[in-house]
């Protein structure tokens, strides 16, 4: 199995459709001890139960570093290792220019952008001494600037952490920490319920090379890759996945 014996945390992940429950389904599946981490703490226990008892969950406001440090602490005391970190908590906003209120600003950019940078710094020293893979979450709107779900702020935010990504793989590349990100397209996932009718997801799938928008599974399979040994000569990149909706 891909991840045997590994430890990985996977924040933004009790979402019953989102791409971090599936994720954290595809690594425990490898054999990966999963922790889901989110904001309310019964929804990562129920998330965690879920996928089996050898998984915790445990809540966490990634926009705080001391919960940050403190969740990491909780982690080392359960499973004493973390070998996977993937970020995965965000914010979407689809507000204009003008709409963008400071308030609606420093939310998508704490839990997005300051987010990865705090889970990340409080993982890090604590990888260092087996290396390992530390998984970010781009997005299409940081590429195209902004998309259906995602405003300048937004936009913004994910252009943040491509940057950031490169950077701490950069940095950390000595430490055997490999850093990449993800860029999913249009994903299917419940960020749509409500907000899109049956008729424009067909429209928006027949201007996609592929035919069809994504699956919260389609990501969780390329965060799989990143976090196993499969990519052990991948570090700074940014990887597609969209079915072809920007190729570049």
């Amino acid at each position: 199995m891909l991840l045997e014996g590994k430890v990985a945390i996977i924040t933004g992940a009790a979402s019953e459709r989102g791409i971090g429950r599936a994720t954290a389904k595809r690594f425990a599946d490898e054999g990966a001890r999963v922790v889901i981490v989110d904001l309310d703490a019964i929804a990562t226990e129920v998330a965690a139960a879920g996928i089996g008892p050898a998984h915790r969950g445990f809540a966490c406001d990634v926009a705080d570093p001391d919960q940050c440090h403190a969740l990491i602490a909780a982690v080392l005391a359960e499973y004493g290792r973390i070998d996977v970190v993937v970020n995965a908590a965000g914010v979407s906003q689809s507000d204009r220019l003008m709409e963008i209120t400071q308030e609606k600003f420093d939310l998508v950019i704490d839990v997005s952008l300051r987010g990865t940078l705090n889970m990340s710094q409080a993982a890090v020293p604590h990888m260092r001494e087996r290396g390992g893979s530390i998984v970010c979450f781009g997005s299409i709107a940081a590429q195209r600037g902004g998309g259906l779900f995602g405003g300048p702020h937004y936009a913004a935010a994910k252009g943040g952490v491509h940057s950031l990504t490169k950077s701490l793989a950069r940095e950390l590349g000595k430490d055997r920490i490999r850093v990449n990100a993800v860029s999913p397209g249009t994903i299917d996932t419940d960020i749509f319920q409500g907000k899109m009718s049956a008729e424009r997801k067909v429209q928006i799938a027949a201007d996609i090379p592929l035919g069809r928008l994504g699956t919260a599974d389609d990501v969780a399979c390329v965060c799989l890759f990143l976090a196993s040994d499969l990519a052990r000569f991948v570090t700074g990149s940014i990887l597609d996945v969209n079915g072809g909706q920007f190729i570049h």
